[in-house]
């Protein structure tokens, strides 16, 4: 399951790059050196650790089936189905080694077909992932959102800062699908819902975009809210777009229409970087680049709460019954299953 070889050869390798006193004026190579080193040891214990215990475990199993001890045979298969657990944990570690995989991430959210639907169920999309997020202790920040009429979002943009964050989120792009009864429908019929999520990585300081004036348009606009006193009463609100690309991105977080536009500038710049991985990592291009229509026939995910419940990613064919669970966060099953597969 592991090249172990490999990676204590590439830990003598970073070792040897942090003995040179001339790497150390390179404040960017230095971090990134002492940050993968930080993990490959700590990496390294643990499947020692590991292989230790099933060494020791095995041989009190050969003990126990000897002596006929039950209770210590019970015991040590709970001690075994741990070390799996944790080999497994390991496993989807080596899997987070893409260029960007180890970045902060940015998830933009848009409702599709549904109208104030699928406004609520880009909310619905927001608390799930927010709620993932904080089990791993990862930092959420709402960097743009546009309210919708009656509920919920038209769409939002939102920050995930955490180790691996882009890694853990990227294969999630797509649209996903929300079947149940309506709340916002006095007839109480069941309704189909869609929302795409789009996940791309943040650029760090060992990225560098250049962005020309001449290629962008910058838009200002009067930043929404729920109203009352804070509304912001000025245009602070920034959109960007990219002319050669055609990526738009905007920003109304801060009521700083100057802190905004740098927000905004980042933001391009990332999306702009993510383009630049796929172009490198073409066989992740199917997997990494499936916006599409927002509707019937393009989802990557179904989310069923009438007539049955159910979840089913219909890329990997994993499904999982325990529909409120996962729309309290719990979607590592997923976001596992989605890793092994397209990685």
């Amino acid at each position: 399951m592991f090249e172990k070889k490999g990676l204590e050869d590439e830990l003598r390798s970073i070792d040897s790059r942090l003995q040179d006193q001339e790497n150390w004026k390179n404040h960017d190579l230095l971090n990134r050196d002492m940050k993968r080193k930080n993990f490959l040891i700590n990496f390294l214990n643990s499947i020692g650790n590991n292989e230790q215990n099933f060494i020791d475990t095995r041989e009190l199993l050969t003990i126990s089936h000897n002596s006929n001890d039950k209770n210590l045979l019970n015991d040590l298969k709970s001690e075994l189905i741990t070390i799996e657990k944790n080999l497994t944990k390991l496993y989807l570690e080596t899997l987070l080694t893409g260029k960007a995989d180890s970045n902060n991430s940015l998830v933009e959210i848009h409702s599709g077909a549904g109208g104030v639907e699928s406004q609520d169920w880009v909310a619905i999309l927001f608390r799930m992932y927010s709620r993932w997020c904080d089990s791993r202790g990862f930092n959420t920040e709402l960097v743009d959102q546009n309210v919708g009429d009656e509920a919920g979002y038209k769409s939002l943009t939102f920050k995930v800062s955490g180790e691996n964050s882009y890694g853990w989120l990227k294969y999630e792009n797509g649209v996903h699908r929300l079947v149940r009864i309506s709340p916002f429908d006095s007839q109480s019929r069941r309704h189909t819902s869609f929302a795409s999520v789009y996940c791309y990585p943040e650029i760090d300081n060992s990225v560098e975009i250049i962005i020309s004036d001449k290629d962008i348009k910058v838009d200002t606009f009067r930043a929404s809210g729920a109203g009352g006193q804070h509304v912001n009463k000025t245009d602070s609100a920034i959109r960007i777009t990219h002319l050669p690309t055609k990526i738009s991105v905007q920003c109304q977080s801060s009521r700083s229409q100057h802190r905004n536009k740098s927000l905004a500038i980042e933001m391009l710049k990332s999306k702009l970087y993510e383009k630049q991985i796929i172009k490198e990592e073409e066989e992740n291009k199917k997997n990494r680049d499936q916006k599409g229509e927002i509707g019937w026939g393009n989802q990557i995910r179904s989310y069923i709460l009438q007539p049955y419940t159910m979840v089913k990613d219909h890329r990997t064919n994993k499904q999982i019954s325990d529909t409120s669970g996962v729309l309290d966060g719990k979607i590592d099953f997923f976001l596992e299953n989605q890793l092994i597969k397209f990685s």
